[in-house]
């Protein structure tokens, strides 16, 4: 069987176990081939295929991130295609890859913002998640927590609890004061009290 033909539309499955499943199976063989058969099929006439692809590649990516990480141009080119699913798709994939090649994400860093600030929340999600790990890395931090702050001042509302909870432990002493400011001047645009509660912890955290 090649590696398209265990994808879940290939076996007429809406579920996401098979691809879930193959993921595993090229993760613990550490099946290189396999993984560049997906990236070819990401252009696949079939867009159920294409769907397929992309999520067995993202899952990849959260467990075994230098797999995919060779295919950084494939995904960052996604992140122009009008089918929203290879969008967010491709920008989760950059998230992991971040995780352990935050040089070549960050050389590509006004692109992805780009396409976050007209994306899905989920583009959005991860867009954030490769400025957290950004800002984790010494090399990156002064730009990576100057962004990150801007997306809090922008951010949905909803969104933005998790963001601060997830950002806590990459923000130094010297940007607390900064990160608490923007945060408390957002508490009053939060409608549901445990969104707020969530939140005010992150700037009692921040305080100390």
């Amino acid at each position: 069987m090649t590696i398209i033909s265990k994808l879940a539309s290939s076996l007429g499955r809406r579920d996401e176990v098979p691809n879930q499943e193959l993921a595993r199976q090229i993760v613990k063989s550490k099946n290189a081939k396999a993984v560049k058969e997906l990236v070819d099929n990401l252009a696949n006439r079939d867009k159920n295929i294409q769907s397929d692809c992309i999520k067995v590649l993202y899952e990849i990516g959260e467990q075994r991130p230098e797999l995919i990480a060779n295919y950084d141009k494939e995904f960052l080119a996604l992140l122009e295609s009008r089918n929203n699913r290879l969008v967010w798709g491709a920008m989760t994939a950059l998230d992991y890859i971040a995780a352990i090649d935050p040089a070549l994400i960050h050389r590509n860093l006004a692109k992805i913002l780009i396409v976050s600030d007209t994306g899905s929340v989920i583009t959005k999600d991860h867009a954030v998640g490769i400025l957290i790990k950004l800002a984790g890395d010494k090399r990156f931090a002064g730009d990576a927590l100057t962004l990150l702050r801007e997306q809090f001042r922008g951010c949905a509302t909803n969104q933005l609890p998790m963001y601060a909870e997830r950002a806590l432990g990459v923000i130094p002493d010297r940007s607390k004061k900064d990160f608490i400011k923007v945060l408390t001047g957002r508490l009053g645009d939060i409608e549901k009290e445990s969104g707020r509660k969530r939140v005010e912890k992150v700037i009692a955290k921040l305080a100390k």
